[in-house]
């Protein structure tokens, strides 16, 4: 999708929606217990893949094997990041190493910036402080507190496998379909993590029933669902903007906390979430823009496919 052209609305309306319904995740994962965090992660996508599989097959384009390798990149990508950001909430405060993930918006926009040939207008910038605001209320209300630095590290450096997948995902979406894109990253998440729970000793049988629901809600409702929406809607929004869209999510968390766990939200909270929604407003009317290319370059270049960021 070109960065000059203004994002579709039902592109941003998935994006926004699927972001939401990933706010069930947390609560599904305490549910899960006592299942460790890769095998939560295994189930989540062993769960999802057969769906996706005949979906995708159905769906499937002819063409390069290249958006594929795209597709299962951020696969890998996602893995990382949720495998860093499991670690880091043993090592530091959960407030601290989400606030850390949230970061992630603002790698992907740098990357459009000095990759993608994109220009970032100042109301575009101005949304997204009030977004990463509205990210850093939430979080600290949520009680955050000094660790010992390594936590804090995992967690900036997962927010860097965030933006790559979201990137990465951003380019399997030029040539894939919307459930062939998904597959190629379940099929990639499934292996990766059976591999790292198998490695790091995790069990995988012996949960109550409670678990395997929770695990089988995962892997449909948030896995293909949420994921379904998400990946639909990265196909239709500039790849910046999909990032902002995502940090609806924490708000999500918020709501459905309070609702599903009695956990009380705090107006310090409802403020952060008011910031998110401002600013993911602010960057929907406000558009990437590529920078215009001096003549000569581009007759230099004519020969070279256009430079998107999907």
């Amino acid at each position: 999708m070109d960065v000059t052209r203004r994002p579709d609305a039902r592109g941003l309306a998935a994006l926004i929606l699927g972001a939401s319904l990933l706010g069930f995740a947390a609560m599904l994962v305490r549910w899960a217990s006592p299942a460790g965090p890769l095998v939560v992660g295994f189930y989540r996508m062993v769960f999802a893949l057969p769906l996706v599989a005949v979906l995708a097959w159905r769906s499937r384009t002819p063409g390069p094997a290249g958006p594929r390798l795209w597709a299962v990149l951020a696969g890998a990508c996602f893995v990382a990041d949720l495998w860093m950001w499991h670690t880091a909430l043993h090592l530091t405060s959960a407030a601290n190493a989400t606030l850390l993930v949230t970061l992630a918006p603002i790698w992907v926009a740098v990357v459009s910036v000095l990759w993608l040939g994109a220009r970032l207008r100042r109301r575009f910038w101005t949304g997204m402080a009030l977004a990463t605001a509205g990210a850093l209320v939430l979080g600290l209300a949520q009680g955050a507190r000094l660790g010992t630095g390594l936590g804090e590290l995992l967690g900036a450096l997962a927010s860097l496998a965030y933006a790559a997948f979201t990137l990465a995902l951003g380019k399997a979406r030029r040539n894939l379909s919307t459930l062939e894109a998904l597959f190629w990253v379940v099929l990639c998440c499934t292996a990766l993590f059976g591999a790292l729970g198998w490695a790091r000793g995790e069990a995988f049988t012996g949960y109550p029933p409670r678990a395997w629901w929770a695990l089988l809600a995962l892997g449909l409702g948030v896995q293909v669902g949420a994921w379904w929406l998400i990946t639909w809607g990265l196909g239709h929004v500039p790849t910046s903007m999909g990032a902002m869209g995502l940090m609806t999510q924490p708000v999500a968390t918020v709501i459905l906390g309070w609702l599903l766990l009695s956990e009380a939200m705090r107006p310090v909270q409802s403020l952060g979430a008011l910031l998110v929604l401002a600013g993911v407003t602010l960057c929907a009317l406000t558009p990437p823009a590529l920078v215009p290319v001096p003549e000569g370059r581009f007759k230099q270049k004519a020969n070279q496919p256009p430079m998107n960021t999907e």
